[in-house]
This record gives C-alpha cells, structure tokens and sequence, in this order.
C-alpha cells in the first residue's frame, strides 16, 4: 500500500471510530442526568467490562507509545522498573485497597476521591485542599494528548499542532456530556482493540529471535552492552537498585490512589464479584505492561536513535517503528490500538479531574451548603462543562509546548505532577481505610508535607537523583511518599486519643 493510501485509509478509520465512540456518548449521555451520574454512572457494570475498563485506564498512551521509547533508549533497566517492578507493587495494592475502598466509599456515596477523604475525615477544608492537589493530574492528560498527537500526525501526515487541537476539540467536546456511563463501555471496546495491538506488536519482532533469546541479546548488546544490564549507569533513571527496584515499587503501591483508578470498583453492579473484576484487570493489565518490550524491537530497527539523518525523540520512537513497520492494514488496526490506550486513560481523567473541580472546588464557592435537588444537579452538569473546556484550552497549551521543548520526555513532566498527587493521597487513604478514629491533623498533614517534600526535592535538587537537566520524578515521589508516612502514622500514635481532633463522625 502506498503512503497517500495509507494516509487515505487511516484518515476513514480514525473516522469511523470517532462514529462508534459518539455512539456510546451519545447512548451514556441519555442516563446522565445529574453530576453523580456523570461521575459514577448507573453503578451496574458487570466484572468483565469493568475491568477491561479499568485495565485500559490505567494504562494510557504512556504504556503503549512514551515509555516503550524509555526502554529503547536504556534498555533492560527501564523494562525491569516499568513493567515488572512496578506492576507488582500496583497490583498488590489494587487488590487491598480496592477491597476496602468499595465498602468505604459505597457508604458515604463519594463521587470523588477527594470528597470521600473529605467525608472520612470530617472536613470539608481538606477535601477541597485535595481537590485542589488533583490539578497536579493536568500534567498526565498532557502526557496523552503528546502521544496522541504524536501517532495522529505519523498516520495522518499532518503537522502536530493541528492533530492536536483536532484530538483535544474531538475528545474533551464529547467527554462533556457521556461521563463514565459512556466511559466505562468506550473504555471496554478499547481495552480489547488494545489487547489485539498488544499481541500484534508483541509478535512484530518474532524474526529477532531467530537466534533464540541468547541470539537476540546480543542484537541488544551490539548495539550497547548497558542495553542489557539491570541498572543503566548512563541513563538518567533506571541507575542503580534505588531507582530500579525501591522506588518503582513504591510508585506502583500509590499509582491506585489516583482518582481514576480507585473509584472505579465503586461502579460494580450490585452484588458483582469484586475478585473477579480485579483478577480480570490485572490478567489484561499484564499484558498491556509488556508491550515496552517493543521498545527493544524499536532500537534494533533504529541503533542509533536517528531516522532519515535525524534524532528521533523519545516520545516518537514508538510511532516511527509502527510506521515503518506496519504500513498495510496492519498497520491500520495498530493505529486505531494506540488510540485506543491514549483515549482509554485520556477519558477517565477528564471526567475524574472535571468532576473534582466542580464538585469539591466549584461547587462550594457558588452554592455554598445548599442541598441537592434536581435544579442544583443541573447546573452542576452544566458548570462541569464549562470546566471541560478550560482544561481542553490548557491541554493544547501545554501539550503544544512539551511537542516543541520537552525535558527528555513528555513522561517526565507527567511523572512529575502525578507522582506529587498520589504521595498526597496515599496516608489518607490509608489510614481512612484501615484506621478507625483518626485525627484529622495526620493525614492533612501527611498530604501537606508529601506535597512540600517532593517538590522541595525535585526543584531543589536535593539529592543526586534529582539533579542536572533530567531529574527523577520516581525518586521525589518515594521520598515523599516515606516522609508523609512517618509524619502522618506518627501524629495518629501522638495525637489518636485527644477526641478534640476526631472527626466528628468515623465511618
């Protein structure tokens, strides 16, 4: 197939799948009719769908197009950290604090992460104080519309700042009206395109092994010995057990308590089995992670990170490998799978961050205490909607900058602002689910000083790690992760019996 022709077919399916997601938008957007609904849905989804749904939102466009180019670039030391690492510490914590957080959050009705500590917790003030943190998320819808943007305009052959404001008008427009009852189904059909890409890009470099495994590392070798190796001594990130192991891992226990994520087992059908939405979502899960192993295939295809007499960005190795490999229809289905990862994730942020600012920021500004009837859920809706498109405008701002001048990689900067985020969630939600009677002191504070923390250590470049032009957002993340910790489990042992700072009811 020539290129014009696969530049015509490319523009007719991207097409037709914008067609089959205003189906379901427009089919979720008829039972939406309050901003609960929007958040949650009509809580009736099966296991199943559920968890391909949540599988293809945790993954996002940053498993299937950004970090595959981190293992092309350093090899076996960024695959061990991303997609084996960090897995284990994210699936255990998933299974735990999913448990726990259905019943938490089923009882009080929370719509938001950041409502539901706020109810926990008896205080308005520091679930509005959370509400404000999960700005910090805007940073991760950059990342995917960068991918997004990347993989369109490689398709398309458009230039980027129009694929982008294309995908951002396309998608946050329809995400003003569907809500999770549209989300969670695209969400589903999306995880199982993914799962068929995942296969294909797996399976694209068969013909590396014609050596064997053996045969294969040597390919990797020859081209740099630290491609190999655990620890990349000149990389950026992956240099040694710390980076590598310790702090991948403890990112992967606190990636749950994002909103997106966490809040999902609250939309299981009444009586659903929670074990088996879980088991579902770490079985695709798995697989989703292992698609960075493509990124070995990519630095075989490209040794020396050019193409055409031009560096290659990190960000674009992925779509310059699938381009150049899969230009049939292929090629075609490949596409429509990396979409997919970006929108899936993309999708789920939007309606978690829009309905954080409207509902926790917005809400008690403009309507202060007044309680809910038909008229207030209404305007909610509306106002929601208003927010979708200021964060639309800032995604094209900022996207459109990190294509010009990213640090590295667009991974960084997200990696920044949500590694920040859930170090402020994670004491919270911990103490809010396994602890009974905590003072509100200690995990307001935990968040407070997790937040501090990570940014006084990446920007004041407080420890190697964190210095030079590529910092590591992992490392501040972790270390603010165990100072939050010791502050916030400290102040309940000090503080657990003074009633005066109880919350005034204990879930």
């Amino acid at each position: 197939m020539s290129n014009a022709g696969f530049e015509n077919y490319a523009f007719i399916l991207v097409l037709a799948y914008a067609f089959v997601i205003l189906f379901f938008v427009i089919r979720g957007a008829m039972k939406t009719k309050s901003i609960q609904d929007y958040a949650l849905g009509s809580r009736g989804f099966s296991p199943l769908v559920l968890g391909l749904s949540l599988a293809a939102g945790i993954t996002s466009a940053a498993t299937f197009i950004i970090n595959p180019g981190f293992v092309a670039f350093f090899g076996w030391s960024a695959f061990l950290s991303m997609s084996l690492i960090l897995p284990v510490g994210l699936y255990g914590s998933l299974i735990y604090l999913s448990k726990s957080f259905t019943h938490y959050g089923q009882s009080v009705k929370a719509a938001t992460l950041s409502q539901w500590i706020g109810l926990r917790f008896g205080s308005k003030a520091y679930g509005q104080l959370m509400a404000f943190f999960s700005l910090l998320l805007i940073t991760f819808i950059v990342l995917i519309c960068v991918g997004l943007t990347k993989v369109l305009a490689q398709a398309l052959k458009i230039d980027e700042f129009t694929a982008l404001v294309g995908m951002v008008i396309f998608v946050f427009g329809y995400m003003m009206f569907g809500g999770a009852n549209a989300m969670i189904y695209t969400n589903a059909i999306q995880a199982v395109i993914m799962l068929v890409v995942a296969i294909i890009l797996l399976g694209s470099g068969a013909h590396f092994f014609e050596g064997g495994i053996s045969g294969f590392w040597e390919k990797i070798a020859s081209i740099d010995p630290n491609l190999t190796k655990n620890f990349n001594q000149t990389s950026p990130l992956f240099r040694d057990w710390f980076e590598v192991i310790f702090c991948n891992f403890v990112i992967g226990i606190a990636i749950v308590c994002q909103p997106h994520i966490i809040t999902r087992s609250l939309m299981l059908e009444k009586g659903a089995s929670l074990n088996k939405f879980l088991l579902y979502t770490i079985v695709v899960e798995t697989i989703f992670f292992f698609v960075l192993f493509v990124g070995f295939y990519a630095r075989i295809e490209f040794p020396d990170l050019t193409a055409d007499g031009q560096a290659i960005k990190m960000d674009g190795i992925m779509s310059m490998y699938v381009v150049k490999n899969f230009s049939n229809f292929t090629g075609l289905i490949i596409i429509v799978g990396l979409i997919s990862a970006g929108l899936s994730t993309l999708e789920g942020l939007i309606q978690s961050v829009s309905t954080t600012i409207t509902s926790d920021l917005i809400r008690p500004m403009l309507y202060g205490d007044k309680s809910d009837d038909e008229t207030l859920q209404r305007k909610l809706k509306n106002v929601n909607r208003i927010v979708i498109i200021v964060l639309a405008v800032i995604a094209i701002f900022w996207s459109n900058q990190q294509l010009a001048n990213p640090k590295l990689s667009v991974g960084i900067l997200a990696q920044n602002g949500v590694y920040a985020f859930f170090a402020a969630a994670f004491v919270p939600v911990l103490q809010g689910i396994f602890l009974k009677n905590v003072p509100r002191i200690a995990p307001m504070a935990a968040s407070i000083t997790a937040i501090i923390v990570h940014f006084s250590v990446y920007y004041g470049q407080l420890t190697p790690y964190t210095t030079g032009e590529v910092r590591n957002p992992a490392v501040a993340g972790t270390i603010a992760i165990i100072a939050a910790c010791i502050v916030g489990f400290g102040l309940y042992f000090i503080k657990k019996n003074d009633t005066l700072l109880q919350p005034k009811t204990d879930i």
